[in-house]
Order: C-alpha cells, then sequence, then structure tokens
C-alpha cells in the first residue's frame, strides 16, 4: 500500500526531467520524467530501496536518505519542509495523542489583540477560525467565511462558490488550503475533514491532496464586494507543536490596498457610532 511519503517522492520523480539535472534524456522513454534508476544513482541508495520507499514498503528512512532524495530532486525549501512532514506522517511520528485543539491560549489572544486594529487570525492545520480581529471580520465578512457556526477557510474555498468570486487565483488559493492539512499531525478531526472534503468535493479535492503541493505563500489577490480589488502579502507564523496552530497576517502589499483596508476600517468604526 502506497504512502504520502512514496506519493510525493514519485510524483516528483515523474516530474523532473533529466535534462533539468544535467543527465542525457536517452531513448525509448515511456515517461519524460527520471527512471528510477537514474533517482537512485543521484541519491545514493539501490534501486530495490527507492521501490520499497515509493512503493510504501519501507515507512522509515533514516534523516540522511531523505536529505539524499531532496539533494537529488533539487528540492526548493518549501518542498524539503513537506518531505519531511511526510516523512514523520509516514513513520507515525505525527500521529497526534492529544485531542484536537479548539481553543487558543490566553497569551495567543493576546498577541492577537495587539495585532488590532490589522487582519489577522487564529487558524489550525485544517482551516478552522478560532480566533481573529475585528479588521479580519470587517475583511471577509462580506465575503461570506463567517456565515456558519464554525466559520473554516478551507471548507469556504473548496465548497462556496463565493470563494471562485472572491479570489481571481482561485487554483492557487485552492492548493494552498489543501497544502496545509499535510503540515499537522494526524488527529481523529483532521481524518473526519479530509473524508468529508473527499465525499462533497470529491476528486477535485483528492487530487489536490495527492499532488503533495507545498504551501505556496505570497501576495494574494481578492476581490472584496466593498472595497474593490485588494493585494495582499499572507504571513503565517507557526506556534508551538502541540498547539497545531498558526497566526495568519495579511498585510496591504500596496498603497491602494492600505487605503481600501483603512476605508473598511472607518465604515465600521462609523456604524458602530451610529448604533
Amino acid at each position: 500500500m502506497s504512502t504520502p511519503l512514496g506519493d510525493f517522492v514519485r510524483a516528483r520523480r515523474d516530474r523532473t526531467t533529466p535534462e533539468s539535472l544535467g543527465l542525457p534524456a536517452g531513448v525509448r522513454r515511456r515517461a519524460p520524467g527520471l527512471r528510477r534508476m537514474e533517482l537512485a544513482a543521484l541519491a545514493g541508495i539501490s534501486v530495490e530501496y527507492l521501490t520499497r520507499i515509493e512503493q510504501g514498503r519501507d515507512r522509515n528512512p533514516s534523516i540522511q536518505v531523505v536529505h539524499a532524495l531532496a539533494e537529488a530532486l533539487r528540492l526548493d525549501v518549501n518542498d524539503r519542509e513537506h518531505l519531511h512532514n511526510l516523512t514523520k506522517a509516514t513513520s507515525g511520528e505525527c500521529v497526534s495523542v492529544v485531542p484536537h485543539r479548539t481553543s487558543v491560549r490566553p497569551t495567543v489572544q493576546a498577541i492577537l489583540d495587539q495585532l488590532e486594529p490589522g487582519v489577522a487570525a487564529v487558524v489550525n492545520r485544517i482551516g478552522d477560525l478560532l480566533s481573529h480581529t475585528a479588521g479580519f471580520e470587517q475583511l471577509v465578512g462580506p465575503l461570506g467565511v463567517l456565515d456558519t457556526p464554525d466559520p473554516n477557510l478551507t471548507r469556504f474555498v473548496l465548497t462556496d462558490n463565493r470563494a471562485r468570486l472572491a479570489f481571481p487565483e482561485w487554483e492557487r488559493i485552492a492548493d494552498e488550503r489543501v497544502a496545509e492539512l499535510w503540515q499537522g499531525p494526524t488527529t481523529d478531526r483532521s481524518r473526519l475533514f479530509v473524508a468529508e472534503m473527499t465525499a462533497v468535493v470529491g476528486d477535485a479535492f483528492t487530487r489536490r491532496l495527492n499532488a503533495h503541493t507545498a504551501p505556496s505563500r505570497g501576495t494574494q489577490r481578492w476581490i472584496h464586494p466593498v472595497a474593490g480589488e485588494l493585494r495582499l502579502d499572507c504571513e503565517v507564523l507557526d506556534l508551538p507543536a502541540v498547539d497545531s496552530q498558526q497566526i495568519m497576517v495579511l498585510l496591504p502589499a500596496d498603497d491602494a490596498t492600505a487605503t481600501a483596508l483603512e476605508s473598511l476600517h472607518r465604515r465600521a468604526a462609523g456604524s458602530l457610532r451610529a448604533v
């Protein structure tokens, strides 16, 4: 039975052309990617061992082997981190023995309060919105993100048609949200969430999940019903592993976006005074 680690290595081998690594293209290739023997030689391991990893028959490769595969495939920083997370998950190290945390520690909430009136939220790896600033609510409220009793960013992006209007680069945002599912520990809650998305979204979800695309954060384009087009830089601050949570901060990437966010804040403040 295959494993996430084996799937990732095989997928990256299939996507890596010999020419990109300085190898001759050769003849009679059934696929454009690397052959197992080529990757094994570059990583300094046997073809048999690489086959066992890809087929899921070896679930606990040494850190040296993982580094060698990363070097051989010339993975970037994000993909290397993803590879190490998959290695832990495959070996069982990422299986959580504590309940899925749905509350925010007081000190984390205090940090969030200090970020007001900025746009920030505490989320877990599956996308549950656990706490957020008023600035965050002003931004995402009109989009419909907070319409449900237990709002979840990943569910909104994958299942709500309004997300496709809000994010012109929807495919990229969807890839990033699904990629986050691999970054945290496996819990009953995360298993149930994956099962839910598999049932509701179907192949479009499982295809993303099995592609093992590393999160590629950066500037996002948003279309807001009140503020218009926005360009936001997304910074994610990981909290300790016991939390398996992140502080997500959205910052204006240009002056026009900063002005638009300030206008949203003034509009919200004016509404409060009117009440």
